[in-house]
């Protein structure tokens, strides 16, 4: 799991996100332009973690567009899986690399106008 200080979370952009103590999902209206697969793939992705290990999960940008997963508890939380979380976060990374791929590059085109062909030119030197 990726730990966030409070000053840098400030920063960060929110995609979409899941909470099971609530059981709703939002998704970030700046971002209707996905494809509708994708929007979909985040909202079972999300729904999915949550019923897995409770608390919120949350797909987001850092300043540099690159996605942070993020999993946290409200305080007291005892059916939190706490050792389940940083697992299947890894495991998302892992199995979902294209599409956070994808909706970074997207980020990165997109809100912090970086130019396409040298993000493919790194995506490129990265294979």
């Amino acid at each position: 799991m990726t730990q966030q200080t409070e000053d840098k979370s400030k920063y960060r952009v929110v995609l979409c996100g899941a909470s099971a103590y609530d059981q709703k999902y939002y998704f970030n209206k700046q971002f209707d332009a996905l494809p509708e697969s994708v929007k979909e793939e985040l909202h079972i992705l999300c729904v999915l973690f949550t019923e897995d290990v409770g608390g919120v999960f949350t797909v987001e940008f850092d300043l540099n567009g690159r996605v942070v997963l993020n999993s946290r508890k409200d305080e007291g939380d005892l059916l939190y899986d706490d050792v389940g979380a940083p697992l299947l976060i890894g495991q998302v990374y892992r199995k979902k690399k294209e599409l956070l791929r994808g909706i970074s590059i997207y980020f990165r085109v997109t809100f912090l106008h970086e130019d396409p062909a040298a993000l493919l030119e790194e995506e490129e030197d990265d294979d």
